[in-house]
């Protein structure tokens, strides 16, 4: 199977997944009805958000976790037809096999990249890796290696930061193992100790906290009775979508970062403290395809920049957005949520104006 078939077989069962603090990679198993990721992109979470190419964002348990092995097992989505991918056969494969890594690394959804295997076993923390040399990066986390043939080998796991594609995919047999460890307690919280590989459970575990078989602390992934809240800006930030309709736990997108909808256009919002500001970029449609109306659309955005107050229209490539800019220490849930709501208000606006009245696209989206 060459590239390009792999990819459009994985596409639509591949999974972004996303919590307060970080995004990554996972794909769906339907054998077992459950969606596979990396426990370290879980970061201690009973929920996260997860969205496909056949669903949209959404939110998922987690019900197993395994530290040792970096593996955590999602809830797949409801009332949705994923297509069924095959786990194939760690020790078919040799060093020097072609190999395609696939997931969402640096948000750039969907990517795959193709390399070798650089040694089939390589053993770190007393565990096989399949060392590759296909670049991986923060994002891929949890995506899964496939071989020529479309199969997962291997789960792609970690990098050794500052190597030259260095990366490292824990091996489907691992995961075929843990698939079927957890299989007979599926639906419950559980976790599988790091010390004796013993699965525990919301039956079986000791005073809440100790694995029943070795008595090491363990902890499952269970809600907690109240969620930690994020502080400062991000609050402030949450405090108005809220306030706003917006369901935040579906609009988190990592550290710093959200989106959501409304009406038809996508927003953006994201805060770097580096340079101390929240920007909320709402993405638009796209330039007409009848270049003869162009013009009369960038003299349109132009005369408008003059008309709003606190926003910017304008052309990013091919697409319309527009923008509004608060900084830091001035931002509040008053000012803020008003500039947020005139812009959520603008942009639904804007993006069946410039349909209608210029002959703007459909924007694009990922």
């Amino acid at each position: 199977m060459d590239i390009q078939h792999i990819i459009e077989k994985y596409q639509t069962a591949i999974i972004q997944i996303a919590t307060q603090t970080g995004t990554g990679t996972g794909f769906y198993v339907r054998e077992y009805d459950l969606v596979v990721t990396n426990n370290h992109v879980v970061d201690n979470n009973a929920e996260v958000t997860i969205a496909g190419k056949l669903f949209n964002k959404t939110l998922s348990r987690v019900w197993y976790t395994d530290r040792k092995h970096d593996l955590a097992f999602l809830e797949a989505p409801k009332n949705v037809e994923l297509p069924e991918i095959i786990l194939g056969h760690y020790d078919q494969m040799k060093d020097g096999d072609a190999v395609v890594a696939i997931g969402h690394p640096y948000g750039l959804n969907y990517s795959a990249t193709q390399g070798v295997i650089s040694k089939v076993d390589r053993i770190r923390d007393g565990l096989k890796f399949i060392q590759i040399d296909a670049a991986i990066n923060p994002g891929n986390s949890g995506g899964p290696l496939v071989n020529t043939s479309g199969e997962i080998i291997g789960v792609n796991s970690f990098i050794i930061r500052g190597g030259d594609n260095l990366g490292f995919a824990l091996p489907v047999n691992y995961l075929r193992e843990a698939l079927l460890l957890y299989q007979p307690s599926k639906g419950q919280a559980t976790t599988r100790c790091f010390s004796c590989d013993f699965l525990v459970t919301t039956e079986n575990i000791d005073s809440g906290k100790y694995c029943p078989n070795c008595g090491t602390e363990v902890t499952l992934p269970k809600p907690l009775e109240k969620e930690p809240e994020p502080v400062g800006v991000a609050k402030v930030i949450e405090e108005i979508l809220k306030d706003l309709g917006k369901d935040v736990k579906l609009a988190r997108e990592g550290a710093n970062q959200w989106s959501v909808k409304e009406g038809s256009a996508k927003i953006r919002i994201s805060y770097n403290p580096e340079n101390y500001f929240v920007a909320a970029d709402a993405y638009l449609c796209q330039m007409p395809a009848d270049a003869s109306k162009i013009k009369p659309l960038y003299q349109f955005l132009l005369e408008e920049n003059y008309r709003v107050k606190g926003m910017v229209l304008s052309c990013l490539k091919q697409n319309i957005v527009i923008s509004c800019i608060i900084y830091d220490l001035d931002i509040t849930k008053e000012n803020g949520g008003g500039s947020f709501r005139e812009l959520f208000q603008n942009a639904d606006y804007y993006d069946d104006f410039l349909k209608k009245k210029y002959g703007c696209i459909d924007g694009l989206e990922e």
